[in-house]
């Protein structure tokens, strides 16, 4: 991220809207086209200007907001499943999988510390005015409570991360556990989009392998702890 990164540093958000603006420009020619082979042509030539677009904004711009703006709502696998056929030739795959992973690290610190330290105290402030306040873990529930959020399907990420600071779970267990769950899927996700992107077949099994170890992992996690929850709530 060295020279690569300094050509992001010329109005990089700018660069980076240009790119959605040309996202929904293929949207619309979705709607608005009634020939599939010219739509395919033209679909092609504006996804090789999106990525042309957000590869000169460079890698610094990318991962930046990689880390940033998921934290505004912006899904994860926007940028994990392209990232790989975006800076792979330039950067390689193993330092596109390590700043992807720094990226999602510091968006898990960033939400986290922004609900635990911003907007604990106001919503705080707003439940006691009510006469309520907000509901605090025991010691012993945190890591039920971080694996359940972090695997539960359905859950967005943004809303893991928000709702884990506001529970006020200590920074350690957070970052340990979440790290444990999180980090396996974002680099499994990383290689299969570069494999599928790329349309190498071998890749793409090899992708898919990583992703069924991970799921299978979460899976057997998720009944242990289910398990572990039904048994406590026996009398």
């Amino acid at each position: 991220m060295s020279s690569d990164a300094t050509s992001g540093k010329k109005l990089p958000v700018l660069k980076l809207a240009v790119a959605a603006v040309l996202v929904l420009v293929v949207v619309g020619a979705v709607l608005l086209s009634g020939d599939p082979k010219a739509l395919l042509a033209q679909g092609k030539e504006l996804w090789s200007q999106v990525m042309e677009t957000v590869r000169t904004a460079g890698p610094l711009a990318y991962f930046s907001a990689m880390a940033i703006l998921p934290g505004l709502g912006a899904p994860m696998l926007t940028f994990a499943l392209p990232v790989g056929s975006i800076f792979g030739p330039t950067l390689g795959m193993p330092m596109v999988v390590f700043w992807s992973l720094v990226a999602t690290t510091v968006n898990l610190v960033l939400t986290y510390a922004l609900a635990r330290r911003g907007l604990r105290p106001v919503l705080n402030g707003l439940v006691k005015r009510l006469g309520y306040k907000l509901p605090e873990v025991e010691s012993g529930d945190v890591i039920d409570l971080i694996v359940i959020l972090r695997l539960t399907p359905g859950i967005p990420f943004l809303v893991q991360n928000y709702l884990l600071g506001l529970a006020d779970v200590p920074p350690g267990r957070y970052l340990t556990v979440s790290g444990l769950l999180v980090l396996p899927q974002a680099t499994a996700f990383v290689l299969f989009g570069n494999a599928l992107m790329s349309g190498q077949g071998r890749l793409v099994l090899v992708a898919i392998g990583v992703l069924a170890v991970v799921s299978a992992g979460t899976h057997l996690v998720r009944r242990h702890y289910g398990a572990k929850r039904k048994n406590a709530a026996k009398p």
